[in-house]
């Protein structure tokens, strides 16, 4: 498949858009996010339901991102060789014995270790495919941003659907069948994987044929204006990941029951999806670079609300500037991410973004913790606002080129 034309043809965005391979993402995408919303969520109430420390928390949170660390690179190698579904493969896999883990084994520190160990890998073999998947869809440049946003529209439809299962499944109580929810997580896994198979694989390609020589790492990061994108989509990523975690532990701590906790989170994927679906149009109008501030400070601000002892209703609205914003941010440093990276690289770029989510996903859980063993959760979303804030300076100051 060649890089996306620079001008677009006239006609129907869908006519940007290779439909049959699309639709296949989007289906995958879908099951993938609900399979790992419905393990993280449950996980939050196992470890509630087990008593551990917040500094535990942090611990078993972090173990989603150990191993992804080291493999997020050498998977964007293998991704810009053309092998992206064998990785989405693979990661289906890693998902299905995740939930094996999770279901066979006795609760504990250990196993929810273990379990969300493979669960980080499986989701970042995914991620990373589907990021190189969406660029195959996309025709031209403007239909490669319209797959952009509409598969994230596919993983905000399986993070609004994930805790919409988990609270219909616990009603009003305050503690899940922990047993039955990771069950249905297996088997939405196990659908996943038969999913994958239906992704068309793209052509095999080295160095040569993609058009450039591997990138080295350093010279990557060298690339104006390409580390402030890697780090505020590190931090966009970083924020969707922790709601889903900490949410729960302050709804606990506040005596809200699983129910009020899951369409909470459903409000932020169902924001994040009517931002995406709009996501081309508010390109159009507003600008790119204008639109990134705009997207990474809103959520900032709501996540600053949530750490107040607020009435619940106030969750709502915040929770919906805090979807909407994240929605359009994580779009859009991705975008710009994929931009300014050499064509035969943008995997590895891509790989970078993801090496520092993980990153993210183990500093901020382990040092969000300390702080929450002395204000509680809502410690964690001011740690959040301030890192989204950091990210939108460094965007300003690092002035890459406008798009």
């Amino acid at each position: 498949m060649s890089a996306p034309s620079e001008k677009a043809p006239h006609g129907s965005i869908l006519s940007e858009i290779e439909l049959p391979l699309f639709a296949c993402l989007w289906l995958h995408s879908v099951l993938v996010y609900m399979a790992v919303v419905i393990a993280r969520v449950t996980t939050s109430y196992a470890m509630l339901d087990l008593d551990l420390s917040f500094f535990w928390v942090g611990v078993v949170s972090a173990a989603f991102s150990v191993i992804p660390i080291f493999i997020a690179v050498p998977l964007g190698r293998i991704n810009d060789r053309g092998h992206d579904s064998l990785t989405i493969r693979a990661g289906s896999a890693c998902l299905f014995l995740s939930g094996l883990i999770f279901c066979f084994t006795t609760p504990g520190v250990l196993a929810l270790f273990i379990a969300t160990a493979v669960l980080g890998v499986g989701q970042i073999s995914c991620m990373g495919g589907h990021q190189m998947v969406s660029i195959r869809a996309g025709k031209t440049v403007r239909g490669r941003d319209a797959v952009f946003g509409y598969h994230m529209v596919a993983i905000a439809t399986g993070q609004g659907f994930g805790p919409l299962i988990v609270g219909w499944i616990a009603g009003d109580a305050r503690q899940p069948p922990i047993e039955l929810l990771f069950q249905i997580m297996a088997a939405i896994s196990l659908l996943a994987a038969f999913a994958s198979l239906l992704l068309k694989p793209g052509p095999a390609r080295d160095g040569k044929t993609a058009g450039a020589q591997p990138v080295r790492l350093i010279d990557l990061l060298k690339m104006r204006g390409l580390l402030a994108f890697v780090t505020a989509s590190v931090m966009t990523i970083t924020a969707l990941d922790l709601i889903v975690v900490y949410l729960p532990l302050l709804g606990a701590e506040r005596d809200m029951d699983v129910a009020t906790v899951g369409l909470i989170m459903s409000v932020r994927a169902a924001s994040s999806m009517a931002a995406r679906l709009v996501y081309v149009p508010l390109v159009d109008r507003i600008g790119r670079r204008p639109l990134t501030y705009l997207s990474i400070l809103a959520p900032a601000a709501a996540f600053l609300v949530m750490a107040t002892p607020a009435p619940l209703w106030i969750l709502y609205p915040t929770m919906v500037v805090a979807g909407m914003g994240l929605g359009v941010a994580a779009t859009l440093t991705l975008s710009g991410v994929v931009d300014l990276a050499p064509p035969g690289a943008r995997a590895t770029a891509m790989s970078l973004r993801l090496t520092g989510n993980r990153l993210g996903l183990i500093v901020i859980p382990m040092g969000a913790s300390l702080v929450a063993t002395f204000t509680g959760a809502a410690g964690v979303f001011v740690i959040l606002a301030a890192c989204l804030v950091g990210s939108a300076v460094g965007i300003r100051t690092s002035r890459p080129r406008d798009g």
